[in-house]
Formats: C-alpha cells, structure tokens, sequence
C-alpha cells in the first residue's frame, strides 16, 4: 500500500457498512466486546444524519476503505472554542504501521485550521495500548493529567 495510493477523505453514507465493522473489529480487539449489530449500526447512521454529532475520516486505497476515524466535539467555556475528540480510530491489520493514522489526522488537523474556532485534539487510549500510545506521542500529542472516569447506564 504506498502513499500515492491513498486517500484520505471526509466519510459519506456509503461508506456506513466499513465503519460499522470497523467498530466492531476494534471492540473486540481492545475490550474484548462484542456490539449490538443494530445497535452500532444506528450509532454510525445517527453521524451521517445529524453533523451536529461529528463527522468521519477514512483513509482508501482503490475501492477499499482501510481506515476510519470519527471526530466528536466538545465545547470548552475555558477557551471558548471547540475540543475536536478523535474516537473509533480503526485500521485494517494490513494496513497497520503504514502512517494511514497520521494522515488522517493531519488531514483532522487541516480540517480544523479551515473550520476555525477549534482550540485542541483529544483522544483516549487503552491503558495497554502502548503502540497507540507511542504514535500519538510522535505526532506531538501530550498525556494529558487527567484520569477518565464512566457509568454506563
């Protein structure tokens, strides 16, 4: 896979059924869960039909999607500008350790000096995921002194 090959775009609809596996792949990778096929199906719909929610990435060879991310927004008061989350970041096995990663958030990063008014890029990470780790460090993310904390309900 070279890099004149690919490209790395903003998502459509069409391109749904790639990220509903996606998610589905990386669930069970990282967390050992297996999702709802409906219900991840009308989470990655629910994107497409209301951009207030975020909007996707992905990154194709060919015909082929073979990496996908999804931007999600977060209001800061503090700085009066948005925080863009960067989640469901998948690549296909084969397509691993290639820079598609860094090319979809730069390309993130290009669509936010566009939009304006975006003060920062997070994401969160599995305690364990230490290549993940390493390769948000490379391109200049910071661990933040935070600590994540959730109820599920």
């Amino acid at each position: 896979m070279s890099e004149l090959e690919t490209k790395i775009r903003i998502a459509s609809r069409e391109d749904a059924d790639a990220l509903v596996r996606f998610n589905q792949a990386m669930a069970l990778e990282t967390e050992g869960k297996e999702l709802d096929p409906g219900k991840i199906s009308a989470g990655v719909a629910a994107v497409f039909d209301d951009d207030k929610k975020g909007f996707y990435v992905v990154a194709e060879v060919g015909e082929n999607i073979v990496g996908g991310l999804m931007v999600t927004y977060e209001w800061s008061d503090w700085r009066n500008a948005w925080f863009w989350w960067i989640q469901s970041v998948y690549i296909l096995p084969e397509g691993r350790g290639q820079g598609l990663y860094s090319r979809m958030y730069d390309f993130v990063k290009a669509k936010a000096a566009t939009d304006g008014n975006v003060c920062g890029f997070r994401l969160y990470v599995e305690h364990d995921n230490h290549h993940a780790q390493k390769v948000y460090e490379k391109l200049g993310m910071d661990l933040s002194h935070y600590k994540m904390f959730e109820e599920e309900i």
